[in-house]
C-alpha cells in the first residue's frame, strides 16, 4: 500500500521490499523500448534492525554520518529513533534541519565533524545553533573563535588506522605531542573544548586499534585537566564494519564493540569518570549498507563465440579472472554502483527476473562465469570481472545488487549522460516494518506540533 501523507517526501510503500522490487521491475518491463530504468529499493526496516543492534552492542548515542547516504527517509527515520547527525558542510546541515525543523534546539542534534571547515560553513552553523564541532589544528581554533566562539569543541586525535582500507590519519588528527599546545591556544582564545574525537578509518577490521585510540583519548583527557579543561565527551568516531568474521558466527562489528566497551571500562573506570561523562559515535555505513538494493537490467551482450574480446583476451582474461561472457547493464561504476570503486566493494548480484518470470532458483550447474559492464563508453566501467549468473540471460532481464545503502547514491555522477536511478521506499516486512511506519508517523506528528508551537510564539509577538 502506498502512503502519500508525507507530502514533502516521495511515496512510502508499506510492506516488504522484495514485492516492491518485483512490482517495479514488472512495470518497467512493459515497454518494448528500454530506457534508463535502474532503480533502488530502500527497505527501511533494515535500518531499524541495524540501529537496534547498535544500541545492544554499543549503547552510545550515534551521530549518523550523513555523507554516506543523505536520503531524506534515512535521516527522518534515524531522527525518529533518537540519533544525532554527523555533518561536514552547509548542505548536509541543511538536509538535517529540513527534517528536524530549523528552530532553536535542532542544532543540538548535529555534530559538525569536519576538522577543516569553510569559514562560511562555520558562520552558518553558528546562525543555526549547531553546538558541537571538531578541530585538529591551530588555524581552526582561530576560525572558531571568530565565527562561532560559543561552540563546544572536540579535539580530533591522530590514531593508528592501519586496520582500515581507508586510512584517514594522513589527512586528519592531532598527535598527542601537539595536544598541549592546541589546548593552550584554545584556552587563550577562551574556547570551550569539551572532549576528544577520533576515527580509526573506514571499514576497520582490527578491533585493537579502537583500544589504542581510547587509550590515547584517556591521555588527552589528562593533559586537558592539567591545562584547566574538564573534558566530558568521548567520540569514538566511525569505521564500524559489519562483515562476518571468517570461521566465526560473529561479525567484525560485534568483536569491535566488545573491545570498545572493555577499553572504556579500563581507561575510564566508573569511579573516576568526570561528571556528565558521555560516549558518542559517528557510524555511517553500519546503519544503512544492508537497506538498499539496486536493480538493473541487461541492455546488451557479447557472447564469447562472437566477440573479438574472446579471441583477444580469452586466455589472459581467464587467467586474470575476467570472464569472456560479457553483459552490459543499465548502470555502472559512475552511477549507482559507484561504491565498487570508491568504497572498494565487491558485488554479488542475483537474478530478479528472467524471461518475465520471478522467484527463480538455479542449480550451480546452471550458472556460468560472466563479466558485468556499465553503460558508459569508458572501459574502466567494469562492475564485476567475474560473477556466476544463470545461462540464457537476455536483453531486458533484470539483476539486482544487495547491500547498496552506503556510498552509492551520494557518489553517483551523470558521466556520459548516464545517471543513477531513483529510490523507491518500503517500510519493510512484519513487526519491524510496522515499527518503522509508526515511528515515522509519530515523528511527523511531533514536527507538526513543533511548527504549531513556533507559530504560536510568533503570533504572540505580533
Amino acid at each position: 500500500m502506498k502512503d502519500t501523507s508525507m507530502k514533502s517526501l516521495p511515496p512510502l510503500f508499506r510492506g516488504g521490499s522484495r514485492l516492491l522490487l518485483e512490482k517495479e521491475v514488472a512495470k518497467r518491463s512493459q515497454s518494448d523500448v528500454q530506457g534508463h530504468d535502474s532503480f533502488f529499493v530502500a527497505d527501511l526496516s533494515k535500518i531499524l534492525q541495524q540501529h537496534l543492534r547498535w544500541m545492544q552492542y554499543l549503547p552510545f548515542r550515534p551521530f549518523y554520518a550523513v555523507k554516506c547516504n543523505p536520503d531524506p527517509y534515512v535521516i527522518r527515520l534515524l531522527a525518529a529513533l533518537g540519533a544525532g547527525f554527523d555533518c561536514a558542510s552547509i548542505s548536509e546541515i541543511k538536509d538535517v534541519l529540513e527534517v528536524l525543523g530549523d528552530h532553536p534546539g535542532s542544532g543540538s542534534h548535529i555534530l559538525f565533524a569536519n576538522p577543516c571547515k569553510f569559514s562560511a560553513d562555520v558562520r552558518y552553523s553558528a546562525e543555526h545553533d549547531v553546538r558541537m564541532a571538531t578541530f585538529d589544528n591551530a588555524d581552526e581554533l582561530e576560525k572558531m573563535a571568530r565565527f562561532h566562539p560559543r561552540c563546544q569543541l572536540l579535539l580530533r586525535l591522530l590514531t593508528d588506522d592501519t586496520g582500515s582500507p581507508f586510512p584517514l590519519g594522513h589527512k586528519y588528527g592531532a598527535s598527542l605531542a601537539i595536544v598541549p599546545a592546541l589546548l593552550e591556544k584554545a584556552r587563550g582564545l577562551q574556547l570551550n573544548v569539551v572532549g576528544v574525537s577520533f576515527h580509526v578509518g573506514s571499514s576497520c577490521y582490527k578491533p585493537d586499534v579502537f583500544r589504542d585510540a581510547i587509550w590515547r583519548s584517556k591521555e588527552a583527557f589528562a593533559i586537558a585537566q592539567g591545562i584547566g579543561y574538564q573534558f566530558t565527551i568521548l567520540d569514538i568516531g566511525g569505521g564500524f564494519d559489519d562483515s562476518p568474521v571468517r570461521g566465526s558466527e560473529t561479525s567484525i562489528f560485534e568483536q569491535v564493540a566488545g573491545v570498545v566497551r572493555q577499553a572504556i571500562d579500563d581507561y575510564f573506570p566508573v569511579p573516576n569518570r568526570p561528571p556528565g561523562f558521555e560516549v558518542i559515535a559517528e557510524p555511517g555505513r553500519f546503519h544503512v549498507f544492508p537497506s538498499f538494493t539496486y536493480a538493473t537490467n541487461i541492455i546488451a551482450r557479447r557472447l564469447p563465440s562472437e566477440s573479438g574480446y574472446a579471441q583477444q583476451y580469452s586466455s589472459n582474461g581467464e587467467a586474470s579472472g575476467t570472464a569472456p561472457l560479457m553483459y552490459y547493464i543499465s548502470d555502472g561504476i559512475y552511477g549507482g554502483l559507484a561504491n565498487i570503486v570508491a568504497d572498494h566493494r565487491s558485488v554479488h548480484p542475483y537474478v530478479v527476473s528472467l524471461g518475465g518470470k520471478f522467484n527463480l532458483t538455479f542449480n550451480r550447474s546452471e550458472l556460468e562465469p560472466s563479466s558485468l559492464w556499465g553503460p558508459t563508453c569508458d572501459s574502466v566501467d567494469l562492475v564485476s570481472p567475474r560473477t556466476l549468473l544463470p545461462r540464457g540471460l537476455q536483453i531486458g532481464d533484470w539483476i539486482a545488487f544487495p547491500d547498496m545503502g552506503a556510498y552509492t547514491t551520494c557518489l553517483a555522477t551523470k558521466f556520459n549522460g548516464c545517471e543513477a536511478g531513483p529510490v523507491v521506499h518500503a517500510t519493510g516486512d512484519g513487526e519491524h516494518g510496522e515499527e518503522v511506519y509508526f515511528a515515522l508517523m509519530r515523528f511527523k506528528k511531533d514536527r507538526a506540533s513543533d511548527a504549531l508551537s513556533k507559530a504560536g510564539v510568533l503570533l504572540a509577538k505580533l
